[in-house]
């Protein structure tokens, strides 16, 4: 960026003939041209100063706007002063973005001085300073409460207020591609600067409810990694032998309902039909809940993106944070999207890929929402108690079992290859299917059911 100001500068000095300083609109220097004249005078007290501290006093800066350089639209011709170290005629180019004074550039003025059209060339350099600037103060602009405001208000006249707000504050970019990034857990409220995230428009922290509404039962293990090929929910390509040889008379219970001997859906799986799990049986904090028992929080990141089919600065930026977030973090990416119009759509967009690759690990640490498959829809589920027919199944006695039949049913119904995963005898393996369809009332022949079971567990860890 500095060699960009620098060539626009010298460009300028090439047009008036004369060295040109580059100043912001506080006084501090930007950037100057090569001085090689012998005249002792050019380098009077307050150009020397600027030079030598990259700054002006505040006398000094007083004294050259009340020459009216904050409102000039034009050149500014200001006259010697040698009793304020101003040895020599200055002119002064207001660098304006959008009627907003950003900088200026101070020219040395000397008979003839430079013609109209000189003048008018090197105003035009100064309005390309002014969009360097602009975009520069835009980059550095800290946007967290502009963005946290329109990602937490509901749809209505409130968000399209938030939306406005966020607007006016990015300017052009707001009507650029963008895509959201949502890195979770993040370990504080303090919010990045977006000058340290390259492609970052603005970064906010956010409250993290990734587990939104009570959960009956606990995690049953990590996610199964099923192997090469075999992602977690895809639909079966062939059927497998059936699951377990049944045992008594064979008959299957109808899901959802008791058969003899097995325990209640709603029972706490100790054979004891109707006893329902107690008040804390299974409940506490969900995995993505600080250890010490805080609000959790996510980090919100607006990135923008030069191409839709070009998703690295995104990818960039959620890799580059995690690493400050620490190991446990994961992020998401939210589909590309022209506009901030959908902006409230984006962020849950990436809030499910975060959470799809939290309990998947075979889909992070970094997980684009387009590519969760299944998650898509398990994570845009309203918040809810588990289906009765696997309530029992998901209490802390049957974690094996849970996650025996998650495995079973990532891998299609192939007794073979999910007895491998899980490092059992098949035999071992007909046995748990079993008691998981005692259990839950369920028939693992039936597809309905399986599909119905598969949903549960997965939701479960969501």
């Amino acid at each position: 960026m500095k060699g960009d100001y620098q060539e626009l500068v010298d460009e300028i000095s090439a047009l008036l003939g004369e060295p040109a300083t580059l100043e912001n609109r506080d006084f501090g220097l930007i950037a100057f041209g090569a001085h090689d004249s012998d005249d002792d005078s050019a380098m009077d007290p307050v150009r020397t100063r600027s030079i030598l501290t990259r700054k002006s006093s505040p006398a000094v800066r007083a004294w050259f706007e009340g020459f009216g350089i904050t409102r000039a639209t034009g050149p500014v011709r200001i006259p010697a002063a040698p009793d304020a170290g101003v040895f020599r005629d200055r002119i002064c180019l207001p660098v304006r973005h959008r009627g907003v004074v950003l900088g200026y550039v101070w020219l040395l003025d000397a008979e003839p001085g430079p013609s109209h059209a000189q003048l008018t060339a090197a105003m035009e350099v100064a309005a390309r300073i002014g969009e360097l600037l602009a975009d520069e103060e835009r980059a550095g602009a800290d946007l967290s409460r502009e963005l946290r405001a329109a990602l937490t208000a509901e749809r209505g006249w409130q968000y399209d207020m938030a939306l406005t707000a966020l607007r006016t504050a990015l300017g052009p970019d707001a009507e650029g591609l963008h895509t959201v990034v949502c890195v979770a857990p993040w370990p504080t409220e303090d919010t990045p600067s977006p000058r340290t995230v390259p492609g970052a428009a603005a970064l906010c922290t956010l409250p993290w409810r990734p587990a939104a509404g009570p959960v009956t039962g606990t995690p049953f293990g990590p996610a199964p990694a099923t192997g090469p090929g075999s992602r977690t929910g895809t639909a079966p390509g062939r059927q497998a032998t059936g699951p377990a040889p049944r045992t008594g008379t064979g008959a299957h219970p109808a899901p959802g309902r008791q058969s003899s001997g097995q325990a209640s859906p709603t029972g706490s799986g100790s054979g004891r039909p109707g006893t329902a799990p107690g008040p804390d049986a299974g409940t506490g904090p969900g995995p993505y809940a600080p250890a010490d028992g805080g609000a959790a929080r996510a980090l919100a990141v607006l990135v923008r993106l030069r191409s839709a089919d070009n998703l690295s600065p995104a990818t960039t930026a959620a890799t580059r944070l995690r690493g400050s977030a620490g190991p446990a973090a994961v992020a998401g990416v939210a589909t590309p999207r022209r506009g901030l119009a959908e902006l409230d759509t984006a962020w849950r967009e990436a809030g499910s890929g975060a959470r799809a690759a939290l309990v998947q690990p075979l889909l992070g640490p970094v997980a684009e929402w387009a590519a969760i498959g299944p998650y898509r829809l398990l994570t845009a589920l309203p918040p809810a108690e588990p289906d009765p027919a696997v309530r029992a199944l998901l209490t802390p006695a049957h974690t094996e079992l849970a996650r025996t039949a998650e495995v079973f049913l990532d891998h299609a119904g192939q007794a073979g290859r999910a007895a491998a995963a899980l490092g059992i005898h098949r035999q071992t393996l007909y046995y748990r299917l079993s008691r998981v369809e005692q259990l839950t009332g369920l028939d693992l022949d039936a597809g309905e059911d399986r599909l119905l079971l598969h949903m549960a567990l997965k939701a479960a860890r969501l």
